[in-house]
């Protein structure tokens, strides 16, 4: 019997590309996010996961919920994510970097400039939504891309 791992991700779209992720010490690129704590929201998760990873705090208003997508986990053999899949669309006046001493602040509809990576990611890169690279997490190549290029259509 496969084993489950419930987790949330936040999909950062321009145009065609996607933001995905890597965590140290693994070799597979996903959406940022990560696993749900114990009675924790989905968009809870997500919200968290973005500020841990990217520093970037979002807002529940900006985040509209896709679905939730299933697939074999990435990382973890014998095991299948079953994922809370948010988009980002700002929607409210603005948002901040985690960083309150920060000045800057990103207009309404524009991604946040991405700084670098935090906590336990190694290294993040833009991919197209039709994307097959081997070294792209099943529930993205296979499930949520594929969704994503859907809606586009």
């Amino acid at each position: 019997m496969t084993k489950e791992i419930s987790i949330a991700a936040v999909v950062f779209n321009v145009g065609t590309q996607v933001l995905s992720v890597r965590k140290r010490g693994t070799t597979s690129f996903m959406l940022p996010g990560g696993k749900r704590e114990p009675g924790e929201r989905a968009v809870d998760t997500a919200i968290r996961e973005i500020a841990e990873e990217l520093h970037i705090e979002l807002r529940e208003e900006d985040l509209c919920h896709l679905g939730q997508f299933r697939a074999p986990a990435a990382n973890e053999p014998g095991y299948e994510v079953s994922c809370d899949v948010f988009i980002f669309q700002p929607i409210t006046a603005d948002i901040s970097p985690v960083n309150k001493t920060s000045e800057q602040v990103f207009n309404v509809g524009k991604l946040p400039e991405f700084s670098g990576v935090f906590a336990e990611l190694a290294e993040l890169r833009w991919d197209e939504l039709d994307s097959t690279a081997s070294d792209l997490a099943p529930l993205s190549r296979d499930v949520i891309f594929p969704f994503l290029l859907t809606l586009q259509k």
